[in-house]
């Protein structure tokens, strides 16, 4: 009878673990972050710009997992019971980081998307890709001025990129920098910071 109600009691214990690690496991940040990087195939010394936050898809929980090395950008969804890679995307920012900004003023690495959302008017987003846009305030003291915002950030937590929306010139970018994402927007003949958010993972 001893016995019997050991076993019982064992196989209670053993379908709770198991029915909890079915719905609730989780493998944590840090394990889903190294799936992440072994996945890209670099260590995290190599990155910038990284930021690890959860989310819930499907009912399911995954650590969206973004970060930077070089000019590249890596997103990832991991899935937090097990670290499976459930979606990649890797996209090459060409010149629009802080290392190739003057790249990114001569056009190399702009978006369509300048002329795009501006496009009844054609030749102002072509001048702001390819760099002859008539604006006062530099890239380089538009990187300053962000970068001013969040002490400790440095050229290579930041994106930034000139636009023409709203018939007026902009700069807008980001600093990923100690899992915060700071977004923003400067006006390009002020200088002025016309639009700030931050967003913690």
């Amino acid at each position: 009878m001893k016995k019997a109600a050991v076993l019982l009691l064992a196989g209670v214990a053993i379908g709770m673990f198991t029915g909890c690690a079915g719905g609730g496991a989780d493998i944590g940040r840090d394990a889903a972050l190294e799936a992440a990087l072994n996945d890209a195939g670099v260590s995290e010394s190599d990155t910038s710009r990284l930021k690890v936050s959860e989310d819930r898809d499907d009912g399911r929980k995954i650590y969206e997992i973004r970060f930077d090395v070089g000019q590249t950008e890596y997103d990832y969804e991991i899935l937090a019971s097990d670290g499976q890679v459930i979606s990649s995307d890797i996209e090459n920012q060409g010149g629009t980081g802080a290392a190739g900004q003057s790249a990114s003023q001569n056009g190399a690495g702009m978006t369509d998307g300048a002329g795009q959302e501006a496009g009844q008017n054609s030749a102002q987003p072509d001048a702001a890709r390819n760099g002859t846009a008539n604006v006062a305030v530099t890239m380089e003291e538009a990187s300053a001025t962000a970068l001013e915002r969040v002490p400790g950030a440095t050229e290579n937590d930041l994106r930034i990129k000139l636009d023409y929306d709203d018939g007026r010139y902009k700069y807008e970018g980001d600093i990923i920098y100690q899992q915060v994402e700071y977004d923003f927007e400067i006006n390009a003949d002020t200088g002025e910071v016309i639009e700030w958010s931050e967003e913690r993972g």
